[in-house]
């Protein structure tokens, strides 16, 4: 597990520091990847243009091009899942929408979700009819569609309608993921709290996984806005959610946002899919102008 100290960079720590933390084969405070070992050709890109999609899945036989040989990777992951085994963070761009920016009509969101090198892995679209997302706005209960390179979708997003405010948590908001559509993975549910966003990440079972716990303000003027991901006990931190300072024209002319997204690599890749849920949630809850 790479713990990430709190003003750290997404990315892996230097070479030469220890990982905070670290005790062997403890109990590592979130579910890690188990199961039969099967040797196939993993996906861990070679170099290329940047914003060029990742063109295929790792498949067992011969390694296909574009990908290193010689790894392996757990046989029992859900299709279209197998490349977040080699990833331990990842960037959400969100698309520039012109008939957002000329009339102030909400369209569908639309995102790319990329690796540390540029290459697109994952395209998400948003699914919601007219009337809900423009009377309803950022509290807008939606389906998000992300889809593989071969325009299979690997992970649907489904959250309910739920209130907005802090003063009323019978009625919190939460975001359920299933990987692949219809097998649910796990869900993120929001934590009454006064100032401080909290949030729980769990998984299939309902048994909390990790925790999410957000900054008292969430606008940041030409900086990033970081939230926290700890163990399932909340003392220690192992990744981060940061959306990150677009540039002053697009902050303030639209509401396409760029996030990162940092968690541990040995991370089961099932709760790694509910972490990108948790980010659409949060850029929903928070960002969503």
């Amino acid at each position: 597990m790479q713990v990430y100290q709190v003003n750290a960079e997404p990315g892996h720590p230097a070479d030469h520091v220890k990982p905070l933390g670290y005790h062997g084969t403890e109990d590592k405070g979130y579910t890690v990847e188990s199961g039969p070992i099967s040797y196939a050709y993993p996906p861990i890109p070679v170099p290329i243009q940047p914003d060029q999609p990742v063109v295929s899945q790792p498949q067992s036989g011969l390694g296909p091009q574009g990908y290193i040989q010689g790894h392996s990777f757990p046989i029992n992951v859900p299709p279209g899942l197998e490349y977040l085994t080699t990833v331990d963070q990842l960037f959400v761009k969100q698309e520039v929408e012109l008939l957002e920016v000329l009339c102030g009509c909400e369209t569908k969101n639309k995102y790319k979700v990329s690796n540390s090198q540029g290459q697109v892995i994952y395209s998400v679209k948003e699914d919601t009819d007219c009337c809900t997302r423009n009377c309803c706005d950022a509290l807008r209960p939606f389906d998000i569609l992300i889809r593989d390179s071969q325009e299979r979708e690997v992970i649907h997003l489904s959250r309910p309608f739920a209130c907005g405010s802090c003063l009323c948590p019978c009625l919190l908001q939460s975001i359920d993921v299933e990987a692949p559509p219809g097998i649910p993975v796990g869900r993120v549910v929001q934590d009454w709290s006064m100032c401080i966003p909290q949030f729980r990440v769990l998984d299939a079972s309902g048994e909390t996984v990790l925790r999410i716990k957000g900054p008292c303000f969430t606008f940041s003027l030409c900086g990033s806005v970081e939230f926290q991901i700890l163990s399932k006990d909340g003392s220690t931190q192992v990744g981060k959610i940061s959306k990150q300072w677009s540039g002053l024209l697009r902050e303030f002319y639209t509401d396409a946002d760029n996030f990162g997204l940092s968690f541990p690599i040995d991370l089961d890749v099932r709760m790694k899919a509910v972490m990108l849920g948790a980010l659409f949630l949060i850029d929903f809850m928070f960002f969503e102008e």
